[in-house]
């Protein structure tokens, strides 16, 4: 990883000192504290990132931001005593232990209070002290305490730890609100007998677990006062939730009319295989297509494949590279016969329609840079055989690299490249009116694959930059490939969007945004069309997958882990809903709105699936209900069945383009 030195120093000034942390001792102990010590195995290039990560038994470890926050609020001073509840992976405390005298610190899980306690003696920490016990009842045998931070929520602050607080000691802690959310309290113990109160704004943490905090099963019998019981997050769940029958159902698809007036739509998928998912965007979009007048239907998928499927369903000739659609990695994810299904209808629906009237699909994608040349040239051929020419001069820079180019980053000199297959496309753009005047479809295709060369380009030299530029890009050219489209096809044009939740959902509300700068089609949608923009999630308690164990490998049928205690999917899951529906925008179901707010485990899982490394591999922090205006739920699904599969199974069909 980059020097963590630098990297503490940028954490510091960006995250901290930019924000509210004034405390110069705080400050310097954060600077001073290496966090990459105290995070998981395989998570140290983001433990300077400005979040919360994941660490063992279902626990975090909290973002920088609330360590500094909560030891500023603490106001320690150099011969302070101070209990810390929530030792998680030692961080925090180590942090307190440069600021304070002797630090106390209590874990309710022996492993990680184990694990802290090396981290913290190989970092020589002697004045902070790791103890296994029930954090909400304090240690009375080292009180009073000058300050007790809380690293979890509570439901009230437990009197333990108020009466372990000496006469002007503060106890700062998160603790639940009445209608959901947490927020931070610090509380200063006055006098004997007299407490007042900060709010010092909202937070989330995991649950306190413990005599005077929430139980096992997240309730609360009311031990630290007359306090309301925090509210059943899956009845919340299930009162919200709107049951849906299977995808064939006609009724399927009738509650996503509340979604017609919207100028795109964009479907997510928590993985790349799973046949539910598939199943029930095919039935949202003939809604849409019927009953609403949507008329182009974007992939996830590269614009030469997609076009192919493209003359297909619009009963156009096929090209000659088209027998090859969709043959590249993982090519289970589009050659499947719940898309092949969706062909059929599309192809079915737009016989008889004028061109004008029917529904498209094509690919949002940037992967093609091989078949995006080649299918310029081959257009310039029939309308400007010396344009043809000039452009197989210009693309014969990224040649070496046509047929791989992931190796394109690091290969030097290729600024020529950016220069040339930039004016190649801005020439072709230029000449719109002159091209497009014989056959508008055929210039829209030459042209999107010539802006697909130029973003490709930008893209795989991005990959060896580092940071978030290439995912940027990516999802910039979906993007705007989106609105090519919609430019196209005219002001009544309308779209649906496939694509998986990571693109969907809106960055901004993720660890995506939030810790890696990345930005998703889901959320330049929102800035771009405000609320003519719905972003649905797809997502799934367990069951099973179409999915690789490597880059490159064949699709295996996989076994879909149930999904992990605090998570979003767990949540949906302890439901007892099977299939249901959430209506997450403002005014629906505000309560659950607010409690779905706060980020919480999410599972991502891609052509890849790892279960051996899910947490790290396939799981992140996300604002459910900022994240999406919708969640459609299936509790438990199954694999989607590769085009090959279906067909060795039933024998030849009428699969093209699909068919091999």
């Amino acid at each position: 990883m980059t020097d963590p030195a630098r990297l503490r120093e940028r954490m510091v000034r960006e995250q901290l000192a930019a924000r509210d942390i004034r405390d110069p001792r705080v400050l310097e102990a954060m600077r001073q504290v290496p966090r990459e010590r105290f995070v998981a195995a395989g998570m140290e290039e983001f433990a300077y990132d400005d979040q919360p990560l994941p660490i063992a038994e279902g626990q975090t470890i909290s973002q920088p931001y609330i360590v500094a926050l909560m030891a500023q609020a603490a106001r320690i001073a150099p011969g302070d005593r101070v209990l810390e509840v929530g030792t998680g992976s030692g961080y925090a405390a180590a942090v307190l232990g440069l600021l304070a005298l002797r630090v106390d610190s209590v874990e309710r899980h022996a492993a990680l209070a184990d694990e802290a306690r090396a981290r913290l003696r190989a970092l020589g920490a002697a004045n902070v002290h790791v103890h296994v016990g029930d954090g909400s009842r304090g240690l009375a045998q080292a009180a009073p305490f000058d300050a007790v931070l809380v690293a979890a929520g509570a439901p009230e602050p437990p009197p333990a730890l108020l009466d372990q607080l000496a006469v002007g000691g503060r106890l700062v802690l998160p603790v639940e609100e009445r209608d959901g959310g947490q927020r931070l309290c610090r509380i200063v113990r006055a006098a004997a007998d007299r407490y007042e109160e900060d709010d010092l704004g909202a937070v989330a943490f995991v649950p306190l677990v413990g005599a005077q905090g929430w139980d096992e099963d997240g309730r609360y019998d009311g031990t630290a006062g007359p306090r309301v019981r925090m509210p059943d997050e899956a009845a919340l769940v299930a009162a919200a939730a709107e049951p849906l029958p299977l995808p064939e159902v006609p009724a399927f698809a009738g509650p996503f009319d509340r979604f017609g007036n919207c100028r795109v739509v964009l479907l997510g998928e928590s993985t790349h295989g799973t046949s539910e998912f598939y199943r029930a965007r095919a039935a949202i979009t003939r809604r849409l297509v019927e009953r609403h007048g949507f008329n182009i239907v974007a992939l996830e998928a590269d614009w030469p494949d997609a076009a192919a499927l493209n003359r297909h369903v619009r009963h156009r000739p096929p090209a000659a590279a088209d027998a090859a659609a969709f043959s590249r990695f993982p090519r289970w994810m589009w050659r499947n016969a719940e898309v092949a299904a969706l062909a059929a209808w599309l192809r079915a629906h737009n016989a008889g329609l004028d061109e004008a009237d029917q529904v498209g699909v094509y690919g949002l994608d940037l992967y093609s840079l091989g078949a995006s040349m080649a299918a310029v040239v081959d257009y310039l051929e029939g309308v400007d055989p010396d344009a043809a020419d000039l452009a197989r001069r210009r693309y014969g820079c990224l040649a070496p690299w046509r047929d791989d180019p992931s190796g394109y980053g690091l290969a030097g000199g290729y600024a020529r490249c950016e220069e040339a297959v930039v004016r190649q496309c801005r020439e072709l753009l230029e000449r719109r009116l002159e091209y497009a005047r014989d056959d508008g479809e055929r210039y829209l295709d030459a042209a999107q694959n010539a802006r697909l060369v130029a973003s490709a380009e930008r893209y795989y030299r991005a990959m060896y930059q580092g940071g978030a530029e290439a995912w940027n890009a990516r999802d910039t050219h979906m993007f705007q490939t989106l609105h090519h489209l919609l430019e196209a096809r005219g002001p009544g044009a309308r779209a649906v969007v496939w694509a998986h939740n990571s693109h969907v959902g809106d960055a901004r509300h993720t660890a995506m945004g939030l810790a890696h700068g990345q930005l998703s089609i889901g959320q330049l949608c929102r800035e771009a069309f405000a609320a003519d923009a719905a972003l649905v999630g797809l997502g799934t308690h367990e069951g099973t997958v179409a999915a690789a164990r490597a880059w490159g490998a064949e699709a295996e049928t996989m076994q879909v882990r149930p999904s992990r205690p605090g998570s979003v999917e767990r949540l949906c899951h302890d439901s007892g809903i099977g299939r249901f529906l959430l209506d997450l925008r403002p005014g629906r179901h505000d309560a659950l709105r607010e409690r779905l707010s706060a980020a919480r485990l999410q599972r991502f899982i891609g052509v890849l699936y790892l279960p051996a490394s899910e947490l790290e591999s396939h799981y992140a922090q996300a604002s459910l209900a900022r994240q999406f205006d919708a969640w459609v739920w299936f509790d438990r699904s199954e694999a989607l069945v590769p085009l090959d599969s279906a067909q060795a199974a039933s024998g030849p069909a009428d699969t093209w383009p699909f068919g091999l």
